[in-house]
């Protein structure tokens, strides 16, 4: 266990691969910039990122089709063959919102990340290469590319739940940030101007009022994406956008309305009473 995780820090700490990254998640944040491919790659309709759920495809038709390869017989070669064809056809869209949710890391992330994606990369093109040989009838060699393309994609699924669950990497930012229940004063409501925003504490969390039209919302600050303060973002047409990623947010509700975020933001109910503004959290 210690030599993987000295193997896993030198992958966090190598520098040389920030030249390599640099250029390409700029390339890749550009590429997904229009908001229909931002949404759709970040999952932003699910309610949580995509591409863990995309993952379990390839892995799972690409682990069956090794047990079909070592017990299953010449009956099972059919059943092995569309296995491998269906996880290489699967693995596309999963690079796709992978390479979406890595564009916006930094750091350690982003190495971590680039590793991974490059030990999936690998074994795409060996179970790629698997199944070339398979249609040739080449079924031993054919074989022998799926498991080495089995190993490479287990290398890269170890490092992706590094990056989950080690590295934080698309964990819902405000999941622990409860507001507080009972109506509770935060500002006096001469403090909040027209089309203003002022940030404030509300009991453990901290929150984004905004005066829009006469109406009074308020969002949690923190970003549910990556964490971003929202009250150094831009708030225009009822919205906010992270000044981080450009997640965009509805004040009124704080569902989403551009990723890549893909968990809708805490939304607050407010008063003023007594020439006081108060919050809670909705029921």
């Amino acid at each position: 266990m210690r030599m993987i995780d000295d193997l896993v820090g030198g992958v966090e700490r190598w520098r040389a691969l920030d030249g390599i990254g640099r250029p390409v998640a700029a390339a890749v944040s550009r590429a997904v910039s229009p908001r229909p491919v931002r949404n759709l790659l970040s999952g932003t309709a699910l309610g949580h990122p995509a591409h863990p759920v995309l993952t379990d495809l390839p892995i799972g038709a690409w682990s069956m089709a090794a047990v079909l390869d070592v017990v299953g017989g010449r009956a099972a070669e059919p059943a092995a063959d569309l296995l491998v064809a269906t996880g290489v056809a699967a693995a596309v869209p999963t690079a796709a919102t992978g390479l979406n949710d890595w564009s916006d890391t930094k750091g350690a992330a982003r190495r971590v990340g680039q590793v991974h994606a490059a030990a999936n990369t690998i074994g795409l093109a060996l179970y790629s290469a698997s199944y070339a040989y398979r249609r040739r009838g080449r079924r031993t060699t054919g074989k022998a590319l799926g498991l080495a393309g089995l190993g490479a994609v287990l290398a890269g699924g170890f490092l992706g739940g590094h990056l989950s669950y080690a590295l934080g990497v698309n964990v819902n930012r405000t999941a622990w940030r409860r507001g507080p229940r009972d109506w509770t004063d935060v500002l006096d409501e001469a403090g909040l101007a027209p089309g203003g925003h002022r940030l404030v504490p509300a009991g453990d969390v901290s929150v984004l009022l905004v005066r829009d039209d006469g109406a009074i919302t308020a969002l949690d600050n923190v970003c549910s994406h990556m964490g971003g303060p929202l009250q150094e973002g831009t708030i225009a047409d009822g919205c906010v956008t992270c000044p981080w990623h450009g997640s965009t947010f509805r004040l009124e509700d704080g569902s989403i309305v551009r990723g890549p975020a893909s968990v809708p933001q805490p939304a607050y109910e407010a008063r003023v009473q007594d020439g006081r503004i108060q919050v809670r959290a909705r029921p």
